[in-house]
Parts: C-alpha cells; sequence; structure tokens
C-alpha cells in the first residue's frame, strides 16, 4: 500500500497556534496542515507496558479534543525510541479502527528538521535519529473528540545488572513567550499516566526511576508499576534478581570533562537472616518536652521496640537534668525484657533541663557486639542547659565515644542546635531529620523503626572499577536495607568496560554486588545526573556549615558548584532575585554578591543572613535550612530535585533557567551563560542564523548543546570561544569554524 493512500486513511488530530513557538509535550504532538487553525488539545495520555524477559511491549493510547470553533486538521507525530518495532497504529473514528505505518529514518530526520525550520520550535530536534509515527489528520470538528493508540515492541537495554525502560516522550522544563522571557507553564498539563506489568515477578528486584516517582507492589509472579505523573522522558530500571543484591550503573559524559555516574545498589526480598542489631534509643524527657510530644514519642518508642527480632538487643535511655537507663546493660528482645520496656516508657515524665552531652556519654557506653549493627536512635526539642552547654565540645566528645554507631537524630521544633544534630550523624552512616512545631512525632520515628529493621549489606565501598571513580555522594556510603535502594552519584574519569565491585557485610559475611558497565568518552544520554550530582554535592556542603563552620573556601565551593549547576543555595543570590536582593556584575563571576535586605532569599536567605543562622545554629531559619540541607543530599530523582528547587526559590519567576548542566539568563533579548564557563565575554565569538545550515551542523557537532538552543537567541561559552545563535550569523560553517568549535567545546580532546 503506497504511503498516501495510508496517510489517507489514518485520522487523529490536534493543531497547535502555528505563529507561537511551543514546547512540545510529552507522547504524541500534531504538526498542522495549515497553521492558524483549530484549538485542539491532547487531554490525556495513557501508555500500558508489559514486560516478559528483557522484551518490552507498550501500548500508547492519547486523547484529542477539538476545543476551538474550527476545523482542524494536520499530522499526528510521535517519536519511537531507538530500536523499536511497530506493531500496529489505530485512530478511532467512532468505532471504526483505522491503521498507520512507521517512517523510515532517512525521511523521518528530514521531516523533523523541515518542522523545525517552518515551526521554529528547535525541541524537535531532541527527536533526531529516533524513529518516527506519522498519520495524516481527517479534519476534526470543533467540540470532537478522537483517541490515538499505538503499539510497539523493544528490547530492553542492559544497565548494569539492570534493564532500562524509558519512553521518548520529551518535555521542556521552560516555555519561551514571544518576548524571549520564560514562562512558568508548560505547553500541555494533560494527565500522563504510565502503568507496567513485569513477569515474572520473581526475577526481578523492586524498580527504581532516576526521573519519577514510581509505585510497585507484586501480586502473584507480577510485578506493577505505576508513573502516575510520567510527563517528560520517564526512564524505569528494572533489576534482575541475585543472591545478595543488583547493581545498576549509568553513566553520563559531556565532552571535554569527567563523566558522571549513578550506582544503585537494589536489595533482594529478605530471605536469609538479617544482620542482629544492637539498638540504643535515646528520648529527651526534658520540661519542654510535655504534652502532647511526650506522649508521641512514647508511643513511637514503644512501637520501634515492636519491630525488634528475637536476636536483637536493646537499651533505653532517657535525659533531663540528669540521665535515667532502664537497664545498664543489653538486653535481649524477650516477652520479659518488652514487658519492663513498656512499664518504664509508662513512666517517663517531662520535666526539667536538657543534659544532651551526659545522654550520648550513657549511649556509647555499652559497646556493640562485633558481629551486629549497632544504632541509636536520638530524639530531643532543646538545647543543651545543663552539663556542657557547648555543641562542639558535645559533637567532639560524641565523634570519640561513638565507636561504630550509627546515629540517627530527630530534632523536634526549632529549639535545637543543628550543627550539634548534623554533626552527630554526618560521618556515622546515619541521618538527622526534623520535626516542625506541631508535627507528630510518632511518625518520622516510625518510618525510620521499619526502615532499619532488616539491613541487607552493611559498611559498603566501591571495590573495582574500571574508571576512577571518585566525588560520591553520600560521602559515607550508607547502608542497606530491604525495601530500598541505595543511590551513589559520584565522577568519574577515563573510559572503558570493566566490573564494578561494591563490597559490603551481610550477616556477618562480606559479600560482593557486582555488574559489568560501559563508561563511554562521551555520553548525552542521563543528561539528568550532573544537576543531581551537583545537588547532593550542595547538600553535603552546606551541612559541612553547620558541622564545621565557615570559610572562604567553603563558601566559594558551594557559591560554584550552585552557578555551575543552576542550584539554590546560601550564597547564590542571583539565583532568586527579589526586588530587595542586589546583584552586581561581580556575583556573576563567582565573587560575593551583595545582598541588601536583612531577609535576603526568599526560603534560603542572604549571605549576610546565613553567617548569622549558622553561627547561632538553631532557631526556624536554622532548622529550615539545615532541612533542606538534607533534602538536597538524598535527591536521587530528577522530578523531586525539581520540585524541591522550585520550592526554594518559591517560583520567583527570575530570568533564568538551567539547562544540560549550564546556566543562563535572560540579557537583553538574548539567554547568556553565567557561573562557571563563562570567560566575561572578551573571547572571540561565533555566531550562527538560528535554523540555518549552520545552526542544525552545530547540533550535531555538540548535541549537548541542543536544549540550550531551544530557548532562541543564545550565547555560551567554551575554551577561548563563545558560540552565538542570532540572526544575521553564519549560515554555514567552514572547515575552520568546525575546528574552533571542536576545540573550544571539547570534541577532539
Amino acid at each position: 500500500m503506497s504511503r498516501r493512500i495510508v496517510e489517507s486513511l489514518l485520522v487523529a488530530g490536534v493543531l497547535a497556534l502555528f505563529a507561537q513557538p511551543r514546547t512540545l509535550a510529552a507522547q504524541g504532538w500534531i504538526d498542522p496542515v495549515r497553521p492558524g487553525m483549530g484549538a485542539i488539545e491532547r487531554v490525556e495520555s495513557r501508555v500500558t507496558v508489559g514486560v516478559e524477559g528483557n522484551v518490552a511491549t507498550v501500548e500508547v493510547d492519547e486523547w484529542f479534543e477539538n476545543a476551538g470553533d474550527e476545523v482542524a486538521e494536520g499530522h499526528y507525530l510521535y517519536p519511537l525510541p531507538a530500536g523499536a518495532a511497530l506493531s500496529g497504529a489505530s485512530l478511532f473514528q467512532g468505532e471504526t479502527e483505522l491503521r498507520g505505518e512507521v517512517i523510515d529514518a532517512d525521511e523521518a530526520r528530514r521531516i523533523y528538521e523541515d518542522i523545525v525550520r517552518r515551526r521554529a520550535d528547535p525541541a524537535l530536534v531532541e527527536y533526531v535519529g529516533e524513529g518516527l509515527f506519522r498519520a495524516r489528520v481527517f479534519p476534526i470538528e470543533p467540540g470532537q473528540r478522537r483517541r490515538m493508540t499505538l503499539r510497539y515492541s523493544q528490547i530492553l537495554e542492559p544497565a548494569g545488572a539492570s534493564l532500562h525502560f524509558r519512553t521518548s516522550g520529551a518535555l521542556r522544563p521552560t516555555l519561551p513567550t514571544r518576548d524571549g522571557r520564560p514562562s512558568a507553564r508548560t505547553l500541555s498539563t494533560a494527565p500522563v499516566y504510565l502503568h507496567m506489568a513485569v513477569t515474572p515477578a520473581s526475577e526481578f528486584l523492586d524498580p527504581f526511576s532516576p526521573s519519577h516517582a514510581l509505585e510497585a507492589e507484586r501480586q502473584s509472579d507480577t510485578l506493577w508499576v505505576d508513573v502516575p505523573e510520567a510527563r517528560g522522558r520517564v526512564s524505569v530500571f528494572l533489576p534482575r534478581s541475585d543472591d545478595v543484591a543488583g547493581l545498576s550503573v549509568l553513566a553520563h559524559r559531556p565532552v571535554g570533562e569527567d563523566g558522571y555516574v549513578l550506582l544503585s545498589v537494589t536489595p533482594p526480598d529478605v530471605a536469609r537472616d538479617p544482620e542482629p542489631r544492637d539498638v540504643v534509643v535515646v528520648v529527651d524527657v526534658s520540661g519542654s518536652m510535655a504534652g502532647a510530644k511526650i506522649e508521641q514519642a512514647k508511643a513511637a518508642v514503644g512501637g520501634l521496640l515492636e519491630t525488634l527480632r528475637p536476636d536483637d538487643r536493646f537499651r533505653l535511655i532517657s535525659f533531663s537534668n540528669a540521665v535515667d537507663r532502664l537497664d545498664c546493660g543489653w538486653r535481649y528482645r524477650d516477652e520479659a525484657a518488652l514487658a519492663d520496656a513498656r512499664s518504664w516508657i509508662d513512666g517517663l515524665r517531662a520535666d526539667g533541663g536538657t543534659n544532651i552531652d551526659g545522654a550520648l556519654e550513657a549511649a556509647f557506653e555499652e559497646a556493640p557486639g562485633r558481629e551486629r549493627l549497632p544504632v541509636v536512635v536520638f530524639l530531643t526539642d532543646g538545647l543543651p542547659t545543663v552539663g556542657e552547654r557547648d555543641p562542639a565540645r558535645i559533637s567532639g566528645a560524641a565523634e570519640r565515644r561513638r565507636g561504630r554507631f550509627r546515629v540517627f537524630a530527630f530534632g523536634v521544633g526549632h529549639d535545637v542546635n543543628t550543627g550539634l544534630l548534623d554533626r552527630l550523624s554526618a560521618s556515622t552512616r546515619g541521618t538527622t531529620q526534623y520535626v516542625e512545631p506541631g508535627e507528630d512525632v510518632e511518625r518520622p520515628l516510625s518510618l525510620l523503626a521499619s526502615r532499619i529493621s532488616h539491613p541487607v549489606l552493611t559498611d559498603l565501598r566501591i571495590a573495582a572499577s574500571p574508571v576512577a571513580i571518585s566525588d560520591w555522594y553520600p560521602v559515607h556510603i550508607p547502608d542497606v536495607f530491604a525495601g530500598e535502594s541505595l543511590v551513589l552519584l559520584a565522577r568519574y574519569a577515563g573510559e572503558g568496560r570493566g566490573r564494578v565491585v561494591i563490597e559490603g557485610r551481610s550477616a556477618g559475611e562480606l559479600r560482593r554486588v557486582e555488574t559489568v558497565a560501559d563508561f563511554p568518552a562521551g555520553q548525552t544520554a542521563h543528561a539528568a545526573l550532573p544537576r543531581l550530582w551537583g545537588a547532593r554535592k550542595i547538600g553535603h556542603l552546606t551541612r559541612q556549615l553547620w558541622t564545621e563552620g565557615e570559610s572562604p573556601e567553603l563558601i566559594d565551593e558551594i557559591r560554584q558548584t550552585a552557578l555551575r549547576y543552576g542550584l539554590p543555595s546560601p550564597f547564590t543570590s542571583i539565583l532568586v532575585q527579589e526586588p530587595e536582593v542586589v546583584v552586581d556584575a561581580a556575583s556573576l563571576r563567582g565573587r560575593p554578591a551583595a545582598a541588601s535586605s536583612e531577609t535576603g532569599l526568599r526560603g534560603i536567605g542572604g549571605a549576610r543572613r546565613v553567617q548569622q543562622v549558622v553561627s547561632r545554629g538553631t532557631g526556624a531559619e536554622a532548622v529550615r535550612m539545615a532541612e533542606q540541607s538534607r533534602r538536597f543530599r538524598q535527591a536521587d530523582r530528577a522530578d523531586e530535585l525539581a520540585d524541591l528547587v522550585r520550592e526554594i526559590r518559591g517560583e520567583s519567576g527570575a530570568d533564568q533557567v538551567v539547562l544540560a548542566g549550564r546556566v543562563l539568563r535572560l540579557d537583553d533579548g538574548v539567554w547568556v551563560e553565567v557561573g562557571q564557563g563563562a570567560q566575561g565575554g572578551d573571547e572571540p565569538t561565533l555566531t550562527v542564523e538560528r535554523f540555518s545550515d549552520a545552526w542544525f551542523e552545530v547540533v550535531a557537532l555538540l548535541p549537548e548543546l541542543e536544549p540550550v538552543f531551544g530557548l532562541g537567541r543564545v550565547e555560551v561559552s567554551g575554551q577561548g570561544l563563545r558560540l552565538r545563535v542570532d540572526e544575521g550569523g553564519r549560515a554555514a560553517l567552514d572547515a575552520q569554524s568546525r575546528a574552533s568549535l571542536a576545540e573550544a567545546f571539547g570534541r577532539g580532546r
């Protein structure tokens, strides 16, 4: 059947307003036959995936509606993942089902580039090189709704010990308007759902995603995975089962610099006996805990004891002016011990001061068993008022005493010292969590008790790799517990293929988790990794503010990291431009920004305000900043990080975007790169005409810059050369220009 006949049979449809460049939404879209017609939108997308072995079968259902008062007609386009085989495409016009076919790669590339030129919409460039389904749209009357269904299959690519599934849909983080300014909204707010069934479930561990939140459950021998908000490119990793855990490896490497790597360790279902634990629970019963807080704490401690197993041991400690213990030594979890513990907990009363130093000394006084996982759960709502009161001396003494203990600290309310609590957990493979005033203390303690109930791998380290892996976060690799994945983000130098090995202890024995992974010299996939790594680093550095104090070097490193990856921080007032904040040209080149207001930046504080908060270490602002630091340290999904950044920045509408690891600000209609790499404007500049042959050639030569080019008029920095996209630039590149670009942006290094 000829393509023309097939196209004449296929019906689907929506039209966007052609005159305004727009961001492409996830899943399919429409290229109009005649511009300016209709006002039809995609109203819903559902992606249903079946995975059996290493093959995924995918069905995409999309609904479009003409909400305008004119007839709409065009071409429905859907980008297919590399290697996908189309098995069917249907449009439902009433009850009639019509079918279509896929376009070959060369023709698809021509179509993509043609639409980019006509619509002045560079979002399509990222699909070049992928497959394409195109269907001719019959006219859709105003008020009518149509459904399009595509079916295809793909072989899932390995990623270490995991299989990697991904969709081709893409969504720009920014929607430029006609005046070149960014808009807070995106083109389409239509819901996109993804539902996956994986069989046999016994062959896979729990899935994870570096892009989206997942919901997973097992029923019989099927693993069900849902992505409730599946806008954008969705990545789902399915770790294969083995005796200990699955190790997955993702790599991203911009040309001309070290790469980024994500290592994910996913534990199996708990089959063997987990490592026994020695658990110390330390509860503040000072007068400020009176009322609901002490009752919640008592209930939470009782619930934690219920999670202990017969081979676990425990100790209970309370403190106010003095320190009280249930017993002097360890007790195994048996009925007699639990009865004594419940009676002791019921008798707790809130009164007196806060002897934190004495409580910590008591927590560490009994050494844990050699083959046991030692854990301290420490809860307080106040500052030290009895005994040693200097936070630095208290934390220093605790560091000397703690031995192998992991410390999980909870700060309740705003009258806690963030530096003291963060330092307690900073180097112990533990965490600090802050509970806001009025928030139930029982819930976070119960979640912790559930989380640490089944340790699977402890005392982990990276034992082998074909490349040099460095700068990993968390710096102290935490333990792996059943039901959760450990995600490490790091940098790598070198290239090659080989074994990646992580060693740890499991049930008292040395265990190895390993896989074979590729570390390429250049890799544009997994582009979210640099910013996730940057967030982890900022979280680590800002915690150092509380635990080690300020230094010019630390402040500068936080600022430079924040500017490089476009993230909020206490010392980058450039990121949120409030009326009372003054940002001068010096701040754009890494020197301190001047803040003229004591209130500083929304959510994070200006530089002077931050220094005051850090020096005190207590109060609402200190708790908020410490909690934000924790969330940065634990960020492992692109959507989660984006939500956190929006929350901190308060959707200020600053004329700034972050694309491809570059921070750009709008300056007189041109998006100019700032921060690391921006050399100040003294270098020679190569200007190319937008959507010319030279523009497409630059995109092909430097694909990592393609997202940046979507902003329109842009200027980015290389080594000794600035590249500008603007009117009046070159329409074609000569050999010398290509060589200059390759040298400036790392090609051929």
